[in-house]
């Protein structure tokens, strides 16, 4: 997670797009659900340790097919959201280079940050996160500095609390609110993806993926709310429409020197980069875990050094197809893409989140496995329960979250998300009939015929087909 992303890029968007005063409270609300859906999420991340992530327990928990389906609507997903990152990255890096008197299109800096990523992707994880460490520390320092200056300087002398107002949720805006907020936490997850690589994953998960809910939380609500501050919570709607691409930069403006605000707008393109190349590695890593499966071809289970390239390399050229397109029909690189694109994205993280939150409900309805109540039950139905009325309070008010009419854009995303989930399961039937072996190893992370007798059937339909390829692997 990219603090920068969220702030300078989302927040204004959710002001001036959504048009709705209550962000500060939708991403708090939202923080408190997923810290609840940790609680059973990483409980059974210790017994399915799987880079698939949600893909692995809803495998686990639920049907192998319903694994396959979600493994669909994740890629969808997060490709969505990574491709959707570089039209805010082209403007950002526009911005911030005509700061030094270099003027160039946006899809010209689009396309060098797809060059770098799609080279970085090629590289060891450890090297990236090093580079990723330094650029979110200095973006967790730059958001701390111009939030304590809105708050500093707030419209009529008075710090007001009126965008924390818990009410503001309750209306069709407000629970559209939601979605972006998801959209933002996006990424929290990631330390799931990574657990078969942690040198400690029973305890660092649930570390890693608590400490970035808090920090996020504080950093997205607090900032939320600094800039109403700032503006005045009547006002802010209004200033955030002019001002989309560069709202966070412009209200602190007035008040610091010249120098600090260049500097941010410089980290807000390198913020972007940041999440550019984390979502990058979690999508390739996602497709190394399905085609090593033998859901996908096998082509794309290729690794070098323990880097999934051909993986990478697949989805450097997907999200090269996309910028392409988008150049030739001029398309706005801040709402056709970035905004529609990361939201989008959201609602299939949404739903992913909603289908693992239900596969942890059964995972440990017929065995403990040593959990206590409140991780196993408790936690889990309480998330399965608000991440369900979310998805379909969503669905419902999206329109109200992209702020338009036309159906064909409402529905796209719902529609494509529902039909690759089916298409998955329909993929995974047609596995247990046609290659049966290959539907054994769904949800292990193994490659096919190496499934053990550890790795027990999911449903009762599935029994003789499992124990037929268990056999085989025996023998």
């Amino acid at each position: 997670m990219t603090p920068l992303t969220v702030v300078a890029g989302a927040l204004p968007l959710g002001y001036g797009e959504v048009k709705e005063k209550g962000i500060p409270v939708a991403y708090v609300l939202v923080a408190v659900v997923l810290a609840i859906f940790t609680v059973g999420l990483t409980a059974m991340a210790r017994h399915v340790p799987n880079s698939g992530a949600f893909y692995a327990y809803a495998a686990k928990g639920l049907t192998r097919p319903a694994g396959v389906g979600t493994a669909f609507i994740a890629l969808l997903a997060y490709n969505a959201m990574q491709i959707g990152l570089y039209g805010a990255f082209g403007v950002a890096a526009h911005n911030a280079a005509a700061i030094f008197g270099l003027k160039m299109s946006w899809i010209v800096w689009a396309l060098l940050g797809w060059v770098l990523v799609g080279v970085l992707g090629l590289r060891q994880i450890d090297f990236n996160a090093r580079i990723l460490t330094v650029l979110v520390c200095a973006e967790v320092l730059i958001v701390l500095t111009l939030d304590a200056v809105m708050i500093g300087h707030p419209a009529g002398g008075t710090v007001t609390f009126d965008t924390v107002n818990p009410t503001l949720i309750a209306s069709a805006g407000g629970v559209s609110l939601l979605v972006g907020a998801v959209a933002g936490m996006v990424g929290f997850e990631s330390p799931l993806v990574y657990a078969a690589e942690a040198r400690d994953p029973r305890r660092t998960v649930a570390r890693a993926i608590f400490m970035t809910l808090g920090v996020a939380a504080v950093l997205y609500g607090g900032s939320a709310w600094a800039m109403s501050v700032v503006a005045g919570p009547d006002r802010i709607i209004d200033v955030a429409a002019q001002y989309l691409n560069d709202l966070f930069f412009v209200l602190p403006d007035p008040f610091l020197p010249s120098a600090i605000t260049d500097l941010a707008r410089v980290f807000f393109a390198t913020s972007l980069f940041a999440a550019l190349l984390a979502f990058h590695h979690t999508v390739a890593r996602y497709a190394l875990t399905v085609a090593r499966e033998g859901v996908l071809p096998r082509p794309l289970a290729r690794t070098r050094d323990g880097v999934p390239v051909a993986a990478s390399v697949a989805q450097s050229g997907l999200a090269l197809v996309v910028l392409l397109v988008f150049a030739a029909l001029v398309l706005n690189p801040t709402t056709d893409l970035f905004f529609f694109g990361t939201v989008s994205g959201g609602l299939g993280v949404l739903a992913l989140m909603t289908i693992a939150s239900i596969a942890v409900v059964r995972y440990f309805r017929s065995d403990a496995h040593g959990e206590t109540r409140w991780r196993r039950a408790i936690a889990p139905w309480i998330a399965a329960v608000f991440l369900v009325l979310m998805l379909l309070l969503s669905v419902a008010f999206f329109g109200d979250l992209l702020d338009s009419d036309n159906p064909v854009k409402v529905w796209l995303p719902p529609v494509a998300f529902l039909a690759v989930y089916l298409a998955g399961i329909w993929w995974g039937h047609r596995l247990r009939r046609d290659a049966p072996e290959v539907f054994a190893a769904i949800g292990t992370g193994l490659p096919p015929g190496t499934a053990g007798p550890d790795i027990p059937a999911q449903r009762a339909t599935s029994e003789e087909v499992v124990e037929e390829a268990e056999n085989g692997h025996r023998e």
